[in-house]
């Protein structure tokens, strides 16, 4: 029995905290512009950054308030178009059969999710790995192996297998909350990140990986992040063995720390090929995968310690288009 759009206070809460959010940044934003404060050049990039985010926050909220497939849809959508840059700025739509196993990959992720598989949703890790590290070798070309299968193999990890635990977190009936708190607390993530970053200053963290990123903004975010999914989640998995208090902060820290290395693994990448950004559909955010970096590495960490206290669609049909 799947429960009403805004059932749970946790859903409303954080739905009206991010228009006000948005709404309030705006109108300092506008402020700033009259008032003629800062420079046209910040006055600018702020304006950009909330003009992307008045588009990104209905986009990632819509489907999770329509619905489980469209979440599921959303994800599988997310999930290629992150790959698709990844192609594009690792060198890896030169080997589209590669590439082609990547995306079956990635599509038969979200189908067991669709079809609430769970036995085939963990195996096809194990198995499009396999297919992948055969796929290219009947071509009897050598040369280059290591480097398009370790790319295939990571480009599925992230993009399918990562990813692919959000659709798989739709089939529990009250997934709303749960998904809204990932998506908007790994989002404030990496604004709590810049913003202690800038009041405070200091040594940076990983100057050669991300020279931005300085260690009071990311130990600011991770106490804002650790305190505020710990206290979201005390409401949303409340009566059950994880509303203890030691294990929502080490929800906490696993979701603060996975959207930190997330964002670093990404910068990683970007600085081994030389690039700045995965792309420039995002004005003042880049591309696709610079703006989703986080949920890669945060999907699949909550998703396995919510299963192992509460679970996710327990006592739901399973198997729902091949089951007959």
């Amino acid at each position: 029995m799947r429960e009403a759009v805004f059932a749970h206070p946790v859903t409303v809460g954080i739905v009206a905290a991010t228009v006000a959010v948005v709404l309030v940044a705006g109108a300092v934003i506008g402020a700033m512009t009259l008032a003629g404060r800062g420079t046209p050049e910040l006055r600018r990039e702020l304006w950009l950054r909330t003009g992307s985010w008045c588009l990104l926050l209905p986009l990632m909220m819509g489907p999770v308030l329509l619905g489980r497939e469209w979440v599921i849809g959303a994800v599988t959508l997310l999930g290629l178009a992150c790959l698709r840059e990844f192609d594009r700025a690792t060198g890896l739509f030169r080997e589209p059969l590669v590439a082609g196993l990547v995306v079956l990959g990635i599509l038969a992720a979200n189908f067991a999710a669709l079809d609430h598989w769970y036995g085939f949703f963990v195996a096809l890790w194990p198995l499009t790995v396999g297919v992948i590290v055969i796929g290219t070798i009947p071509r009897d070309r050598p040369q280059g192996y290591v480097q398009r299968v370790a790319l295939g193999i990571f480009a599925y990890m992230l993009f399918g297998a990562g990813l692919a635990h959000l659709s798989f977190m739709a089939n529990e009936p009250g997934y709303r909350p749960i998904l809204l708190m990932l998506l908007t607390t790994v989002a404030l993530s990496d604004v709590a990140a810049f913003t202690f970053g800038k009041l405070i200053g200091g040594p940076k963290l990983l100057p050669t990986t991300s020279p931005n990123k300085s260690i009071a903004g990311a130990v600011g975010s991770l106490c804002v992040t650790t305190l505020l999914v710990a206290t979201l989640s005390f409401f949303i998995f409340r009566d059950t063995p994880m509303a203890q208090p030691h294990w929502l902060l080490v929800f906490g820290v696993i979701v603060g720390i996975g959207a930190q290395a997330g964002d670093l693994m990404l910068s990683s990448i970007k600085r081994d090929i030389g690039i700045k950004d995965m792309g420039t559909i995002l004005p003042g955010h880049g591309g696709v995968l610079d703006r989703f970096n986080s949920l890669l590495l945060v999907a699949p960490a909550a998703f396995h310690f919510i299963q192992f206290f509460v679970g996710f669609g327990m006592g739901q049909p399973v198997r729902l288009i091949t089951g007959g």
